[in-house]
């Protein structure tokens, strides 16, 4: 009650109008050359604000919040002579289409100053951080996590097909030490049916991929790094709707737009989606078997048989763009729920499960607030909270043994059997439900003292209050049913330096943490027949700190480098359990810490004619304690069917990545990284490699476009991404008096994707079609978990960028 009180309170607070701020506007238009083809990615840069846009491939371009007044725009490339025009922003929206002559001779140093994009200014902020543009991916039939998996550093972690678990490696460190963020807030706050996979590549804007040194402004114990979402945050009216049909019977669809009434800046957003899979591939392997008579085990190639997944999802948010009290107050609803049908447990067994599943659902208020030069010129404040419930069910009540070809198991005398326990993972039947009130604020407050120095505080709070009970139990223990809470608060402050005409930036920062959990289990005194509480407590208090220093040894070569303490608190899953993903409770686990650095350079961008290429490098070392993670798997525990998080002990982690992009007359281009690393840890007085990890992974991709193919002014673009991952072990070495380790290992894996869309003329239909795995190599992940073969899918989206 508490936290609804303080949310709807600042709710209200931040509707109040203040008059005395300035009113802002949008400049677009489109830039020509004089034959009337596009000027593509060059600069048009408003010197008097330090702001600035780049074209498009139609040379279109979009500068948001320009203070009323006039202003002196600068446009350049390398392809046109510089022209400079005078412009004067009096309404919300004002359009300009500038005509200009093309020029082999241009300031080269003035374009890379000026031109430099977000993604550009971001990555050569000191952080060891990538920013992956999701344009192109929304036009194609991948996902989100997909477009992840391509990324320098980055491995998806995927316990199967569509909806499966899945969890993200950043240079070795995994799993709960990666902080997954939307617009700042933490991902887990939406539940399971609201994930990455579900939100469409074209509701996002950017996604930021910071490596073992998270900014103070993402506040959270995200030890390894943090993956944050940007969604479209445009105040133009816009419109998107995609839908797609592939293999295994998947079927995605999703609908998102915005529309600004202009006099007034009253703003109606919203987003929907659907996702289903039979998830019905084919596996093999060891544990892919048919036991007949006599216990004779005979291997096939089987399909999954349940292992289907269904999620449906939406948000609408209403509030006010562009407007003198607010740059953005929105007030929205998200909704979700999803269906998971569950095949097996921790591992792939010889003995499936059926008619095991979980549906969960959350219905969350999100409330939006950002307002720049607030009260004063360089104050700035950002508001984002959400409040709601999160409901999941865990449903397992069939206890007939099944095998892998779908049908009922048999004896070794060639009977059907059941399960003694009645159930298809051992611990008898459950209908168990998990309820929990879910609350997240975060807010953020800077002050730009000037152009060199600049100001943070940010601070999160969220909490958990959950309520555990199972229909199949006794009236009784539903009674006195166990509640588990959980409180975090994290407190940063950072210090920002922008010195030497912007060729020295700085980053100083300090995070303070504290997090509280109370498990609550009913249980009856033996001797006194009451029933009492056992409560267990945990309390958690720590600091950290860290710095991000960028140098620019010349325009095109710059030195990052980036360190912090880190502390990651123990989640949820991990404190109180959850029976969904097969993980029991662990009360006493303790936090991890890790010291990070980040050594790296970035060259470029170089420009050679037509030619563009970038190239950046980054050491690492990560020296952790107490790290948090699985048990480290034995050939004794590898057919376990739940898993605990425990603190495996202490470690290190050393390596290196890199990445190279190139183009080629905005046609061609490439993206090739490479990441390899250690992951050291000490377990029982003996320094291991951690099992279940890759080592070594290669990506790259390639793209090319050709113009007014069979339709004037249409675009076809064809995509080629290879993924390579090593063969890693998912248990510790054996020793000579087992089956030895080959048994263990995931072979090496090399696959192949294949795409292509083609844009018609008007720019707002795209068709796509895309094979994944082409050539049906056998793919596993997460504890050797087979993932899906070869797929084809098929994507149609219409889009209106502004009306």
């Amino acid at each position: 009650m508490k936290t609804g009180f303080l949310f709807c309170f600042l709710g209200l607070t931040l509707c109040i109008s203040i008059d005395s701020f300035s009113q802002t506007g949008n400049l677009s238009g489109q830039l020509k050359f004089e034959d009337g083809k596009p000027v593509m990615f060059a600069t048009v840069y408003i010197e008097s604000v330090k702001m600035h846009g780049l074209s498009d491939e139609k040379g279109n371009y979009t500068i948001q919040n320009i203070p009323f007044g006039k202003h002196s725009v600068q446009i350049s490339s390398i392809e046109i002579e510089k022209k400079e025009i005078e412009v004067e922003i009096g309404a919300d929206n004002e359009s300009l289409t500038t005509i200009l002559k093309r020029s082999g001779d241009t300031n080269l140093e003035e374009v890379q100053v000026y031109g430099e994009s977000y993604k550009t200014q971001i990555e050569k902020s000191g952080f060891a951080v990538n920013v992956i543009d999701t344009q192109e991916a929304s036009l194609r039939n991948i996902q989100t996590n997909e477009l992840l998996n391509t990324t320098v550093g980055v491995k998806i972690r995927q316990n199967g097909g569509l909806g499966s678990e899945v969890n993200y490696s950043l240079n070795g460190l995994s799993g709960n030490a990666v902080r997954i963020f939307i617009d700042g807030i933490p991902i887990s706050a939406y539940g399971n049916s609201f994930n990455l996979n579900s939100i469409p590549p074209s509701m996002i804007k950017e996604i930021e991929v910071y490596k073992g040194v998270v900014p103070g402004h993402l506040a959270d114990d995200a030890l390894g790094g943090a993956i944050n979402i940007v969604l479209q945050n445009s105040t133009q009216s816009n419109f998107n709707a995609s839908v797609s049909y592939g293999s295994f019977n998947t079927f995605q669809a999703s609908v998102n737009g915005q529309y600004r009434f202009k006099e007034s800046g009253f703003t109606v957003k919203g987003s929907l989606f659907h996702n289903y899979s039979d998830n019905d591939y084919k596996v093999s392997g060891r544990s892919v078997v048919v036991t007949g008579l006599g216990g004779v085990q005979t291997p096939i190639e089987a399909r999954r048989f349940n292992d289907a997944y269904r999620s449906t999802g939406g948000m609408i948010q209403i509030g006010y763009t562009d407007v003198k009290w607010a740059d953005q107050f929105l007030i929205g609803f998200t909704g979700s729920s999803d269906y998971k049908e569950i095949q097996h447990g921790a591992f792939m067994t010889i003995m499936p499960y059926k008619g095991r599943f979980m549906e969960s659902d959350a219905k969350l208020m999100n409330l939006t607030y950002q307002k720049r030069d607030l009260f004063v010129k360089g104050l700035d404040l950002n508001v984002n909270g959400l409040y709601g419930k999160r409901n999941r069910i865990l449903s397992d009540t069939l206890s007939w043994a099944y095998a892998w070809n779908g049908e009922r198991a048999i004896d070794f005398r060639g009977d059907e059997y059941q399960y003694p326990w009645r159930s298809q993972q051992e611990g008898g039947p459950t209908l168990s439900t998990i309820n929990r009130d879910v609350a997240s604020i975060r807010s953020g407050l800077s002050y730009t003292l000037n152009n060199h120095h600049k100001l943070l505080l940010n601070h999160v709070y969220s909490s958990i209050d959950r309520v555990d009970s199972d229909v199949l139990r006794s009236v009784l223990e539903n009674t006195f049913r166990g509640t588990r809470d959980l409180q975090k608060n994290i407190l940063s402050l950072t210090y920002e330096l922008n010195a030497l005409d912007g060729r020295l930036k700085a980053n100083v920062f300090g995070k303070y943490y504290q997090q509280e959990t109370i498990n609550i289990d009913p249980e009856i005194d033996p001797e006194t027949n009451e029933i009492i509480d056992d409560i267990t407590k945990a309390s958690t208090k720590d600091e950290g700190y860290g710095f991000t220093l960028s140098y620019a040894l010349k325009p095109t070569i710059t030195l990052l480098t980036s360190a912090e303490k880190a502390i990651r608190l123990p989640n949820e899953s991990e404190v109180f359990g959850n029976d969904g993903d097969n993980v029991v409770a662990n009360p006493s686990i303790r936090p991890e810490l890790s010291n990070n650095f980040n050594l790296g350079f970035r060259f470029g961008t170089f420009r050679l004619e037509k030619h563009d290429f970038t190239v950046s490098t980054n050491l690492f070392t990560r020296n952790i304690k107490d790290r948090i993670g699985l048990p480290i798997e034995t050939s004794l525990n590898v057919n376990d069917e739940i898993i605990l998080y425990e603190n495996q002990g202490n470690g290190t982690s050393k390596g290196f990545e890199a990445q190279l992009d190139y183009t080629y007359n905005n046609n061609f281009g490439v993206n090739f990284n490479v990441s390899r690393f250690d992951l050291k840890i000490v377990n029982r007085g003996v320094e291991i490699d951690v099992p279940n990890t890759p080592f070594f992974t290669m990506n790259g991709s390639l793209r090319y476009s050709f113009e007014n193919l069979i339709q004037k002014d249409s675009r076809l673009n064809l995509f080629y991404t290879l993924y390579f991952t090593d063969e890693f072990s998912y248990l510790v070495p054996q020793g000579s008096n087992t089956v030895g380790d080959e048994f263990f290992e995931v072979p090496q894996q090399l696959a192949q994707d294949l795409g292509l869309s083609y844009v018609f003329p008007s720019n707002r239909h795209v068709m796509s079609f895309d094979i994944k795995n082409i050539f049906d190599k056998p793919v596993y992940d997460n504890l050797s978990v087979q993932k899906p073969g070869r797929a084809f899918y098929l994507k149609l989206n219409y889009r209106i960028n502004n009306y």
